[in-house]
């Protein structure tokens, strides 16, 4: 006899999304399948962090297709997961990027004291205080500090030179985009940027003022772009060979 919560179960439909572990060189990944209607492919991804992966696949795809796709790209996702630690959580004596600089992290011991960057024996560290299972807040808390002080100088001056006025600055923890500008002025970034180098935080803040003469990606938008910010393509590079490995470290929880 069927029990009364089969009745009450949501039906798979074929276009529903499906979770597996894959093993990849004794490395646990999990997968997230999303049939497509209209993909024409088979497309792999791995999420920004390195701790997941993400595959599309045609409507309809048999498993069998799916299985041969994924031993087919074991040796590209060996290759390509090499870059990632295994784990993203935070602990003492790792490191994070400040400004395109590794520092080390080391706990103060004390309950009390703000988060500070400081050298150490020709060493660049972060000293932070307050208790172990507080270390990825009070570390997020720093860098979104100091990710809107870089910023926030950085977009003001920028509309300044193109004679446009920034109206607000919001910091978010995305991982689809890095900036964007509303019509009335508002601006909104990643303050993860701020662990890239110095030039690639100016292009993310040259880039979003850009869009407050020009709401597009047209010639006249890049001119712009490249005016304020004379490495722009270097740094849009910058982006697309490192923009994923910002996402590494697992802060907690952040708006």
């Amino acid at each position: 006899m069927l029990s009364r919560l089969t009745f009450l179960q949501k039906p798979q439909r074929p276009s529903d999304p499906t979770t597996r572990t894959i093993d990849v060189a004794g490395r646990q990944m999990p997968l997230t399948i999303r049939p497509d209607s209209r993909a024409r492919r088979v497309t792999l991804r791995i999420d920004p962090g390195g701790q997941s992966l993400k595959l599309t696949v045609p409507l309809g795809l048999k498993e069998r297709d799916i299985n041969d796709f994924l031993a087919r790209h074991e040796g590209w996702l060996m290759t390509k997961l090499a870059r990632f630690p295994r784990t993203n959580a935070l602990n003492e004596g790792r490191y994070v990027s400040l400004r395109g600089v590794p520092h080390r992290i080391e706990r103060t011991g004390k309950l009390r004291g703000v988060t500070e960057a400081v050298e150490i024996e020709d060493e660049k560290v972060l000293l932070v205080g307050g208790a172990e299972n507080h270390l990825p807040r009070r570390l997020r808390d720093f860098i979104k500090a100091e990710a809107r002080k870089d910023l926030e100088e950085r977009a003001r001056a920028h509309a300044t030179t193109i004679g446009r006025k920034v109206n607000s600055i919001t910091l978010k923890d995305t991982k689809s985009r890095w900036g964007s500008c509303s019509h009335d002025g508002n601006l909104s970034f990643s303050w993860r940027i701020v662990m890239a180098p110095p030039y690639v935080i100016d292009y993310l803040a040259a880039h979003e003022v850009a869009h407050l003469a020009e709401m597009n990606h047209s010639p006249k938008f890049w001119a712009i772009c490249e005016t304020l910010c004379p490495q722009s393509l270097e740094a849009k590079h910058w982006l697309k060979r490192n923009g994923a490995m910002l996402h590494v470290h697992d802060f907690g929880a952040s708006a």
